[in-house]
C-alpha cells in the first residue's frame, strides 16, 4: 500500500468508467432494453428476470460479525469478491443496496465500497442516484397526507381514531428534531391536531414493500395491506380503504426497476433498495437479486450489520418468501472489530493486541455457528488493514479451523479483484462441492412467540424472552388482525448480539425484552422492538456534511 493512500473519492474520480450500454452488453442485455440515467447509470426492465436461468446460477451472501460504528467493509468485500470471481474466469455480478443520505451526511459515510473495491459513479450513488429513495419518500408521504385529509373530511371520513394512527412521514436525512412532532395546528382548516413524527426513508414500510414486491400487481397488493390505525368502531383501517394504492404505485413505477452500474474494474453491479437491517430486512430487492441471477453465473449480495440481523432476515424473510436458495456465505471480519469485542478502547483499536483479539474471537465464533444453523457453509474474509499482524491473523485462522472453516486474508481494499482471488476460489469450491443446504431457522406456521424465542435463543444466545405489558397488548392485536403467522423482523441494536448495546463479544445469560410491536402488514412481517430503537437517527457532533463541497467545475470533495 502506498505511503499516502488516496481517498475513496479520489480513486473513484480517477476511474475509467465504461458507458453503461457496454456494461449491459457484458450481461447480454440489448442497449434498447435499458433506460438511461446519463452515461453511467441505467434501469433494467423487470421482463429480463428469467426464473429458469435463476435455478442454474449461484447466490452468495456477504455478512459480518457484530460491527463497530464505522463498519467492517461488507460492501468493500462484496465488490472485491465480485471482481475476484471475474478475475478467475467466472461471470459474476454484485447485487447491493443503495446508500441512504443519512449516513452519507452523518458519521458512517457512503456505502459504495472503499479503496480499489468500489462501485461507480461513487458521487451519484451516494447522493440522489436515480431517485428511488425520493419516490419512496413521496409515496410514503402521499399516504400520510391522505390520512390527515380524511381526518378533517365531513363527507368521506373513515372515522379514523387519530390516537391509533401508526403511519409516519419520512425523510432521507438524519434529523432528531423530527422524531416527535405535532401536526394540524392552526385551526380546523388545517386538519386535526395530533402527535406525529418522521422516520428516515430506509425505515419506511414502503421501502420494505418495494424490496419484496415482484411486480406492479404484487406491489399494489402489498401497498393496500398497509395498516394505518383503527376507526371509532375499533376496526382496522388499511391504505386500500383510503383509495391510496393506485397513486402510490404510480409514484413507484420507476423505483421498482433495479439500477445497473459498475465496479472500478468494469464489472456489472445492480443497486436497488436500501432498508436498514436493525429496523427492517436489511437487504436489496427481490427483483434485483432475481435480475442478477438471470444475468450472471455468480451473484454476490450483502445483508446489513452483523449476521444476527441482516443475514437472519435475508434467510428467514427474503429467501423464504422469494424462494431463493443461497449456496455460500462470506463472513467479514476485521481484526479491529475483534479487538473491540475483546475490550479494546477506541484509541487502542488500531494497535495489534493478541490478548484483546483472543477475547474478541467468541463473537466471530458465535456468528459462524449462526450461519451454520441455516445449513450454510461460511468462509471468513479477513478485511485486511496494514497494521494487522501475522500473529493475530493466525489466531483467527486457528479459531475458524475449529469449525472446519477457512479464514482468508482479503486485500481487495488496496488491490481490488487481485486481492480477493483466493476468497473467490474458496467460494467457488464451496458452491461446486455443494457444501451448503439452505434451510430457514423456523417454519412459517409457527406462532410469533415461538419465532421470536427461536431467534433470541439460537441466534442471539439469550436464555429467555420477556414481554412488556404494551407488547402483550400488541400481541393480542396482532392475533385479532390475523397477521400472527407472518415472519418476524426483529428491531435490535446492531452493536451487540444481545439487546443491550454495551454488551460486547459473546454475551451469555441474558434475557431479551420485547418492548412493543409494529405491524408491517403490507411488507408481510411483524416487527418486535427490542429496546429503544430510533427510526430517525440524529447527526453526530461533527457531521460529515460539514466537509462536503463542490467547486465551480462541478467536482465534489469531502465524500467518503
Amino acid at each position: 500500500m502506498p505511503a499516502v493512500f488516496p481517498s475513496d473519492l479520489e480513486i473513484a474520480q480517477n476511474s475509467n468508467m465504461k458507458h453503461i450500454k457496454e456494461m449491459a452488453a457484458i450481461i447480454g442485455v440489448n442497449s434498447d432494453d435499458i433506460e438511461y440515467y446519463g452515461k453511467y447509470k441505467a434501469k433494467l426492465p423487470l421482463k429480463l428476470i428469467n426464473e429458469e436461468k435463476i435455478k442454474n446460477n449461484h447466490l452468495v451472501l456477504v455478512t459480518a460479525i457484530t460491527p463497530t460504528p464505522y463498519g467492517e467493509g461488507k460492501t468493500t468485500v462484496s465488490v472485491g469478491l465480485t471482481d475476484g470471481l471475474n478475475k478467475i474466469g467466472k461471470k459474476a455480478m454484485a447485487v447491493l443496496r443503495e446508500p441512504s443520505l443519512g449516513p452519507v451526511f452523518g458519521i458512517k459515510g457512503g456505502a459504495a465500497g472503499g479503496g480499489y473495491s468500489q462501485v461507480v459513479p461513487m458521487e451519484d450513488i451516494n447522493l440522489h442516484f436515480t431517485g428511488d429513495f425520493s419516490a419512496i419518500e413521496k409515496a410514503n408521504n402521499l399516504l400520510a397526507a391522505l390520512i390527515d385529509n380524511n381526518l378533517q373530511s365531513k363527507t368521506r371520513s373513515l372515522h379514523i381514531d387519530p390516537r391509533t394512527i401508526v403511519w409516519k412521514r419520512v425523510m432521507d436525512m438524519n434529523d432528531r428534531a423530527l422524531r416527535h412532532i405535532i401536526v394540524g395546528l392552526g385551526g380546523i382548516s388545517h386538519s386535526i391536531p395530533r402527535e406525529d413524527g418522521f422516520n428516515i426513508t430506509p425505515a419506511s414500510e414502503i421501502m420494505a414493500i418495494l424490496c419484496l414486491a415482484e411486480n406492479i400487481e404484487d406491489l399494489k397488493k402489498k401497498l393496500g395491506n398497509i395498516y394505518i390505525g383503527m376507526n371509532d368502531k375499533d376496526e382496522p383501517v388499511f391504505a386500500r380503504d383510503l383509495n391510496a394504492v393506485g397513486a402510490m404505485a404510480v409514484l413507484l413505477k420507476e423505483a421498482i426497476k433495479p439500477n445497473l452500474v459498475q465496479t472500478l474494474e468494469n464489472n456489472p453491479v445492480i443497486l436497488h433498495g436500501g432498508p436498514f437491517a436493525n429496523i427492517a430486512q436489511g437487504t436489496n430487492s427481490v427483483n434485483a437479486t432475481k435480475m442478477g441471477l438471470s444475468l450472471a453465473e455468480f451473484v454476490v449480495t450483502e445483508a446489513g450489520f452483523g449476521a444476527d440481523l441482516g443475514a437472519e432476515k435475508f434467510f428467514d424473510i427474503k429467501c423464504a418468501s422469494a424462494g431463493l436458495k443461497p449456496e455460500a456465505v462470506v463472513l467479514v471480519v476485521t481484526l479491529k472489530a475483534l479487538r473491540h469485542h475483546g475490550g479494546a478502547k477506541k484509541a487502542e483499536l488500531q494497535n495489534a493486541d493478541t490478548v484483546k483479539l483472543m477475547n474478541g474471537l467468541p463473537n466471530m465464533e458465535k456468528h459462524i455457528e449462526n450461519v451454520m444453523k441455516f445449513g450454510m457453509k461460511p468462509v471468513v474474509a479477513i478485511n485486511y488493514f496494514p497494521n494487522d499482524s501475522a500473529e493475530e491473523i493466525e489466531l483467527v485462522k486457528n479459531s475458524c479451523a475449529k469449525y472446519n472453516v477457512k479464514a482468508i486474508v482479503c486485500k481487495c481494499f488496496a488491490e481490488g479483484g487481485e486481492g480477493s482471488t483466493a476468497l473467490a476460489e474458496e467460494v467457488v469450491r464451496i458452491v461446486a462441492n455443494k457444501e451448503s443446504n439452505f434451510k430457514p431457522l423456523y417454519e412459517a406456521d409457527l406462532p410469533i412467540e415461538e419465532k421470536i424465542h427461536r431467534i433470541a435463543t439460537e441466534i442471539y444466545g439469550a436464555t429467555a424472552v420477556e414481554y412488556s405489558v404494551k407488547a402483550k397488548q400488541h400481541l393480542k392485536q396482532i392475533k385479532e388482525l390475523g397477521i400472527d403467522k407472518m415472519p418476524v423482523c426483529m428491531a435490535k441494536t446492531p452493536k451487540s448480539l444481545s439487546d443491550d448495546e454495551t454488551k460486547r463479544g459473546r454475551p451469555e445469560n441474558f434475557i431479551v425484552t420485547v418492548r412493543e410491536f409494529e405491524f408491517a402488514s403490507g411488507a408481510g412481517f411483524v416487527i418486535p422492538i427490542l429496546g429503544d430503537m430510533m427510526r430517525m437517527p440524529g447527526l453526530p457532533v461533527i457531521p460529515a456534511a460539514e466537509n462536503i463541497d463542490i467547486d465551480n467545475n462541478g467536482k465534489i470533495s469531502g465524500l467518503f
